[in-house]
């Protein structure tokens, strides 16, 4: 199997199968919404973070294959990561979708699947959606903790 079957097969196994699908609502997790006006996607996600580790995420919203797949390899990719880490795997993520190498594979474990999305430029809002969620929600939570 070559690479770009591998990362469909990835891609499109999250977008039937998401893991951490579904909002808590919980009073100790943060909330963001966002979405992607030229295209539909609309995104929920929620973080909680204790002691400065990321200790759950979920995800909830409606979109193309590549943006509700993310979220679900976001989620799954950042959970157990302390706040800094998380922030430079999701700068890491942004870049590789962009056209730079990725500075860590292995932090980055199935969201290297997306690396092909940066020969469809229209489509990297889409594989960015719940990426750009998830850090605006670990700043807010960082942003409490000034």
């Amino acid at each position: 199997m070559d690479l770009k079957t591998l990362y469909r097969t990835v891609i499109m196994d999250n977008y039937k199968n998401p893991k951490n699908k579904g909002l808590v609502k919980g009073d100790d997790y943060h909330f963001v919404h966002l979405n992607n006006p030229s295209c539909g996607d609309d995104m929920n996600v929620e973080l909680k973070v204790e002691n400065g580790v990321i200790t759950d995420i979920h995800h909830d919203g409606h979109g193309c294959s590549i943006c509700c797949s993310s979220a679900s390899v976001m989620s799954d990719t950042l959970i157990g990561h302390n706040v800094e880490d998380a922030l430079a795997i999701i700068n890491d993520f942004y870049e590789m979708v962009k056209g730079e190498e990725p500075k860590n594979e292995e932090a980055l474990g199935e969201a290297i699947a997306y690396m092909g999305v940066r020969d469809f430029p229209a489509r990297i809002k889409c594989a960015t959606l719940s990426w750009k969620a998830i850090e605006e929600a670990i700043n807010e939570v960082q942003d409490e903790k000034k």
